[in-house]
């Protein structure tokens, strides 16, 4: 696939089981690589919103987009406009801490990302971050000279600004 710019698609599908499966199926089937994919309930019951992250270029999206659209369970989608919608990611991370001062380091740090401490060891600190992939890198690169001992990210989830709304028409 030729490298492209990171898009962003929305997709409303019927909330139920296998639906996650055939999607990330076709994406196998077709070549493509999903850069990240999360998937949630909605505010109906009975519908889940995948938002899933991909680098590729105009023609390859395009593709994408009518694939998936062609799929039994798949009720919507739409790619998020550019500059248009809000998005964000959760990042938990353990850094190893090895004295006191490198705890009170990782801990200004953790405060000025506006992130917090969720778990307390003797030789560890667990630091959950909430924003953009940005921001999450940028904590992540100061915290690999501490030394991270697990990672764990959720992927972008993101939802269209203001007015505008992927919904299913009544």
């Amino acid at each position: 696939m030729e490298s492209g710019k990171t898009k962003i698609i929305s997709v409303l599908v019927e909330n139920k089981p296998g639906v996650l499966h055939s999607i990330a199926n076709l994406f196998r089937r077709r070549n493509f690589n999903i850069e990240s994919i999360t998937v949630g309930a909605t505010q109906q019951q009975d519908i889940a919103r995948m938002t899933i992250t991909v680098n590729a270029d105009e023609k390859t999206l395009d593709q994408v987009v009518k694939q998936v659209a062609k799929q039994i369970d798949v009720l919507k989608v739409e790619e998020l406009e550019s500059g248009n919608f809000v998005m964000r990611e959760i990042a938990l991370i353990k850094v190893e801490v090895t004295d006191s001062k490198t705890r009170s380091d990782v801990i200004n740090f953790v405060k000025v990302f506006r992130s917090r401490i969720i778990d307390i060891s003797p030789d560890s600190l667990t630091v959950e971050i909430t924003g953009g992939p940005d921001k999450i890198n940028a904590f992540l690169n100061l915290m690999k000279t501490f030394g991270v001992l697990e990672l764990a990210r959720t992927g972008i989830t993101a939802l269209a600004r203001g007015a505008k709304s992927i919904k299913i028409d009544d």
